[in-house]
Formats: C-alpha cells, sequence, structure tokens
C-alpha cells in the first residue's frame, strides 16, 4: 500500500502504476458537472490555489449540517467520472491537479492530460458511501453552495487513509482499457 499526502508532486505521481493501491491523506475537492464546466469556462483564479497539486474527487456528498455551523459527510461515494471527460484534460492543465478520484474510468482526451500533466486517474469503490465518508476528517470550506447546490458545490475536505486504486496512470496505462479488450476478446471466443 502506497501512502500519499497532499499537495502530491508531479515525480510522486509518475512513479504510480495502474494497479498500485493507494492511501491518500490531505485535502482534497469534490467538483462534479457544473464545477468541471464552470472551472473551464469561466477559469476563476480563486481556484487555482486550492487545486494546486490537489485532487479532484467526482462525488456528490450527503452532507449535514451542525447547530454550531460546521458540516459533516454522511456519505462520500464516487459518482460516474466520464460526464466530466469534455472538461478532465483542461482542468488538470490549468489548475495542475495530481489526481482524480471517481468510478468507472474516463477517455483518451483524459488518458493524454493525465500524461502531458504528471497526474493519476484512482478508482474508489462505488457503493460504498457512508464507509468512505468515514475516512472524511473535516469539512475545510464548501465554495459555490449556493450557486450550484450541494451536490455540485466545490467541497474542501480532508481525508485521512482514503482508499484508491490506480486505474489510469501517467503512463498511458488503463486498467478500464485493458478489461475491454479482455472482455472484447473473450465475447468474440464465446461467440465463435
Amino acid at each position: 500500500m502506497i501512502k500519499l499526502t497532499t499537495p502530491i508532486s508531479e515525480s510522486d505521481i509518475r512513479a504510480l502504476k495502474v494497479g498500485d493501491e493507494v492511501l491518500l491523506t490531505g485535502r482534497v475537492v469534490l467538483s462534479r458537472d457544473m464545477g468541471h464546466k464552470f472551472m473551464v469556462e469561466q477559469k476563476p483564479e480563486w481556484l487555482k490555489p486550492i487545486l494546486k497539486e490537489a485532487v479532484i474527487y467526482h462525488c456528490g456528498p450527503v452532507v449535514k449540517k451542525w447547530e454550531d455551523g460546521h458540516w459533516s459527510f454522511v456519505s462520500a461515494g464516487p459518482t460516474t467520472s466520464i460526464r466530466e471527460e469534455p472538461y478532465q484534460s483542461d482542468v488538470l492543465e490549468t489548475y495542475t491537479v495530481r489526481g482524480v478520484i471517481g468510478k468507472g474510468g474516463m477517455g483518451k482526451k483524459t488518458s493524454d492530460g493525465l500524461k502531458k500533466v504528471g497526474a493519476c486517474y484512482f478508482h474508489t469503490t462505488g457503493g460504498a458511501g457512508a464507509l468512505l465518508a468515514e475516512r472524511v476528517k473535516r469539512v475545510v470550506d464548501v465554495k459555490m453552495l449556493e450557486e450550484f447546490g450541494s451536490p455540485e458545490a466545490f467541497w474542501i475536505i480532508e481525508v485521512e487513509d482514503f482508499p484508491l486504486v490506480v486505474t489510469m496512470d501517467s503512463h498511458s496505462g488503463s486498467l478500464h482499457e485493458e478489461v475491454l479488450q479482455t472482455s472484447q476478446e473473450r465475447a468474440k471466443a464465446l461467440m465463435s
């Protein structure tokens, strides 16, 4: 198991390969469809220091606001990442993001961006949102909550030993492509 802490250097990311198991500690920024579109179209300067050498998590959390005003996570499961394919490569480069967490993998445009910038795609387990929420130690801040709503806001959190698997690395490796190719070959063999 490889332990990583944000901010993550490019050299630490480039040392990772598809299949590596990682425990991530540090700051993570949640962003989904509206956030990615906003980052590419508006290029807000205030996000650059927050995202520099950080990790974006494709997640629509279930959160609770306490009487004293602080937030906690009830569920922190991943959402399907392919929806961010039109934006992810640009986001990686513009904000010097070192990793993306989600489920299901991403496409060639993102793979090319991972290689260019020195970033990885990390997979985490879908359906385990309550367990993953236990790894969220603190909500640091939330941005664009009123504009985007809770699932789409930029939640800035601190995690501890958040479990991940590298499924797309900075060397064009993709476990998703490997599984697709093997499955297609097996299906073809079964049908002949």
